[in-house]
């Protein structure tokens, strides 16, 4: 990162960082009035220029400081940013605690502490060596930006010729990660184990009434990476489930009623619960209050025998969706073997998959969730399970090998915050092992479902990652 870093010999770009914070008690750091909400896609570009108390982020112009006139300067040799403004713009955000002068940074997972007169500095929780100080100059606290970059992962760039700073967060490095009290929940566990399935329900605080549904793929045989019985036992138990399926759309061994029931016997689904194929006696159709591509769903007509659903989503990519979660769950996997040809093809065709427009399929898949929550009155919760973590789904009988790591246990109230916090784990390691899961995700335009979901108003993009290792 630091190669990333380009400084003008003409001006020793030892840089540091204002952040726009009066030191008197009571001051609100956050302005949410100068704020950028960026999609997981976006490249951010963050322009400032010495003596300019205005900034651009992508060419969009804002305040640097609202009201204030706050400029960024040269001092020394060293050019003086603020600060606030910039980790705001990328979803970041900025405390000050005064009592022991500190500055706390949240950008992503990732928290940086630094404080005044101190060269020690806490890059979550790990201690580094600052080459200069913080220190406050006419009450605004000046931070070493080199560090803050290379530490978040920024691109920054001096011009001198225009004394122009540029601050780039690279293309899918933005994640929707917030602190923001509004914002809904997602726990997260890096343990895959039957007891952490179980501690991670039990902090979603869901009162599983009545009939439980747990809907979760029993995968297509031979050598699928569904779930297997051994982890999810405990929890199905826990809630006196039944695990519930309906058959596919797409031929294979589970199309048909009496041999999906052997998968599901031969993959020792039967010997922990009681399991059920909601389309066995045919189809239920039920509405779509939010749709604008679909405005009814075909779901498998078992469903109106339960009362609360939990889903329980194996997290992978998949060949036409680009990735499966807890939406693709709760409307291809809820769906009859009509209501998936019906989502597929945007409502053209209640018979076949095939053929559809792609964006209309994933447009209908939002759409057939928030169709099913309404049904259920709101009654679900969502996991979702990150481990062998395929480009392809259980639905495929031999998929591609896993070729990332596992990541580990997610879950929400909020089925969108909870395919969102999947998808930014997924693109912080694009550059890494993550980078083929990445590339089935963009063939396939697979943000679509979660920009159309956040559209018709299914769940919140942003999210509070909770850890609860």
């Amino acid at each position: 990162m630091a190669q990333s870093i380009k400084i003008k010999k003409t001006v020793a770009f030892v840089v540091s960082v204002c952040i726009v914070c009066l030191l008197f008690a009571g001051f609100v750091m956050r302005n949410n009035d100068n704020e950028h909400v960026l999609a997981a896609n976006d490249e951010t570009v963050i322009k400032l220029q010495i003596d300019n108390p205005n900034m651009t982020v992508n060419n969009e112009t804002a305040e640097i400081d609202p009201g204030r006139g706050t400029v960024p300067v040269i001092i020394n040799d060293r050019t003086l940013l603020p600060v606030r403004s910039i980790i705001e713009a990328v979803g970041g955000t900025v405390d000050w605690e005064e009592n022991t002068q500190t500055v706390t940074l949240n950008y992503k997972n990732d928290v940086i502490r630094l404080i005044i007169n101190s060269e020690s500095a806490y890059f979550n929780d790990a201690e580094n060596t600052l080459d200069t100080a913080p220190v406050v100059i006419n009450d605004r606290t000046m931070l070493p930006i080199r560090y803050i970059a290379e530490s978040f992962k920024f691109d920054v760039d001096w011009e001198q010729e225009t004394q122009t700073v540029t601050i780039t967060v690279p293309k899918n490095d933005v994640s929707h990660s917030t602190t923001d009290p509004n914002a809904p929940v997602v726990y997260m566990t890096t343990e895959i184990t039957p007891e952490a399935l179980v501690e991670i329900y039990d902090k979603l605080g869901f009162n599983a009434e009545g009939n439980v549904a747990v809907k979760m793929s029993t995968g297509e045989p031979p050598n699928s990476n569904y779930l297997r019985p051994e982890l999810i036992k405990d929890l199905v138990q826990k809630v006196d489930g039944t695990i519930v399926e309906c058959n596919t759309a797409y031929g294979g061994s589970r199309s048909e009623t009496e041999m999906h029931r052997q998968v599901i016997k031969d993959h020792g689904f039967t010997e922990i619960a009681d399991v059920d194929i909601m389309d066995e006696d045919g189809s239920l159709e039920i509405p779509i209050a939010k749709g604008t591509t679909i405005t009814k769903d075909y779901v498998g007509a078992h469903l109106a025998n339960y009362d609360s659903l939990i889903s329980l989503a194996h997290f992978k990519g998949h060949a036409m969706a680009g990735f499966g979660g807890a939406i693709k769950n709760m409307s291809i996997g809820i769906g009859s073997k009509e209501g998936k040809a019906y989502i597929h093809t945007g409502g053209n065709s209640l018979t076949s998959p095939w053929g559809g427009d792609q964006d209309k399929f994933c447009e209908s898949m939002a759409e057939a969730t928030s169709g099913v929550v309404d049904f259920m009155d709101g009654k679900v919760v969502y996991i979702n399970v990150m481990n062998r973590l395929s480009v392809d789904c259980d639905c495929d009988g031999n998929p591609a090998d896993p070729d990332m790591h596992d990541i580990g246990i997610l879950a929400s109230t909020d089925p969108l915050a909870l395919d969102q916090a999947c998808i930014d784990l997924i693109y912080a390691q694009k550059d890494g092992d993550g980078k083929s899961l990445v590339e089935r995700i963009e063939s396939r335009n697979g943000l679509h479902t979660l920009e159309h979901a956040a559209e018709i108003g299914l769940g919140s993009r942003e999210y509070n990652l909770v850890n609860i290792d």
